[in-house]
């Protein structure tokens, strides 16, 4: 079964280490999943996630609904056999994606009506219907449907929408434990379970209000989750706004559950949400930003389509590991990007996934050894002081 263990924490933070021990392996936390959009993760083949050392990807639920569609997914044996990945999954609920389309949803009590990206073909997702969705792909850890409240939002309308989100919360649960209880209510919606060891996971919303952050949370708790997300960050506001509702929230959850905060982030946006207990985190930033050229590095950020690096026989980064920086220099990555070679891409996304996970792999180590404080600002100073 699905297990969270709380193994070290450090006695001048919240930071902490811990292991999560699924079906399909075990994760060491802090941890960060690389997003696999549509059983994908963008330039990268899984041999070399393997061999970067991911320990767990994140699948969207929305686009494999869309494209293959779940039940293919199901029928092909499930997602891990479906994309030859045999490590941990995490599937998001399609709830962000949906309410992204903007004027192509409508919200109501029962969920939301919207159309395809794809094609315009119309569609609904439920709670209910989200659970089935997940259950087919057989995902390690699944989320409930929350609504995404876009924002800036007044006080009102954000109290609505969590509460909204709890009544959906509540519903989740309800279906997922009757879809793992009896056999016959998976097939009748069409599917087999693959993986009858998912955990279920909640998401906090609230907006930047500290106190609908914590009603909302008291109300998951209530319910009761294998572990407790934080949702509704990272979409444009202040970092100090964000971090504030980071530092009250992160503390308060269950802490024999894993604590996720969704979307995030920067490098500085992990250390400073570490330092308060979070301890999984997804975005797209390394793979994007790679795309567009912009490697993170242990002294910032390097944009290597800069004329200044046509002749750097140097690494990307020099106190770096990985199989890029160990091989190629800033030279030869920014001709590859000048050419239009798809390797630039390639190289670059897995120098950044490198990077993130390395960061992630030196706090667990810090925070064992009682010294996250000291590495926190070490990494920090060192970040902001600037590329050679």
């Amino acid at each position: 079964m699905f297990k969270f263990e709380q193994l070290e924490s450090d006695p001048k933070t919240g930071a902490r280490t811990g292991r999560i021990t699924t079906t399909h392996g075990v994760v060491e936390t802090p941890v960060f999943m690389p997003v696999g959009t549509q059983g994908s993760v963008k330039a990268l083949s899984q041999q070399m996630m393997e061999e970067a050392g991911v320990s767990i990807l994140l699948g969207n639920t929305y686009h494999l609904f869309l494209r293959p569609g779940h039940t293919v997914v199901n029928r092909l044996g499930g997602l891990h056999k479906f994309i030859s990945w045999p490590r941990p999954i995490l599937t998001d609920s399609g709830g962000f994606q949906i309410f992204s389309l903007g004027s192509l949803c409508k919200v109501s009590e029962d969920g939301v009506s919207f159309q395809s990206h794809v094609d315009g073909s119309s569609h609904f997702l439920s709670p209910e219907k989200s659970m089935e969705i997940q259950a087919a792909l057989g995902s390690d850890v699944v989320m409930t449907l929350d609504h995404c409240l876009a924002q800036p939002a007044t006080k009102t309308a954000t109290l609505e929408s969590l509460e909204l989100t709890e009544r959906w919360a509540r519903r989740s649960k309800n279906r997922f434990t009757a879809l793992h209880a009896s056999e016959s209510e998976a097939r009748e919606a069409g599917f087999e379970v693959v993986n009858r060891r998912q955990a279920l996971f909640c998401v906090n919303q609230g907006g930047l209000f500290p106190d609908l952050r914590e009603r909302s949370l008291a109300g998951l708790v209530e319910i009761g989750f294998d572990g407790y997300a934080i949702g509704g960050l990272s979409v444009g506001e202040e970092k100090s706004a964000m971090y504030e509702i980071v530092s009250r929230i992160a503390p308060m959850t269950p802490p024999d559950r894993p604590r996720y905060l969704m979307g995030v982030g920067t490098p500085e946006d992990l250390i400073e949400a570490v330092s308060h207990g979070v301890d999984m985190f997804d975005c797209v930033m390394p793979t994007r930003n790679a795309r567009n050229g912009q490697l993170f590095t242990s002294r910032g950020r390097l944009n290597i389509r800069n004329a200044r690096y046509r002749e750097d026989q140097k690494p990307l980064d020099e106190a770096c590991r990985c199989p890029v920086c160990l091989r190629y220099s800033r030279a030869y990555l920014r001709h590859l990007y000048s050419s239009g070679e798809v390797l630039a891409s390639v190289l670059s996304s897995l120098h950044n996934v490198s990077f993130y996970l390395d960061t992630m792999s030196r706090m667990r180590q810090a925070i064992t050894l009682g010294a996250f404080s000291e590495f926190r600002i070490a990494f920090l100073n060192d970040f902001r002081s600037g590329v050679d």
